[in-house]
């Protein structure tokens, strides 16, 4: 696929795994939190870790694994 804007030809497609963004042009700068999935910034790592923690107390019963 190209990418008309800047000419970038895309083989592959990483997404963040928090927010879905494509990241392409900064793959290098991508992080990867602490379940090995890759996101766009730390905010990003960070927010999820918060969902869980808030869904984890909304129902105990249900812990998700991070």
């Amino acid at each position: 696929m190209k990418f008309s804007q800047n000419g970038l030809y895309i083989e592959s497609y990483t997404k963040c795994t928090n927010c879905g963004v494509l990241i392409y042009e900064q793959a290098g700068e991508a992080k990867r939190g602490p379940d090995n999935g890759v996101y766009c910034s730390s905010w990003c790592i960070d927010w999820k870790k918060d969902r869980d923690e808030r869904r984890a107390r909304a129902n105990p019963a249900k812990v998700s694994r991070l």
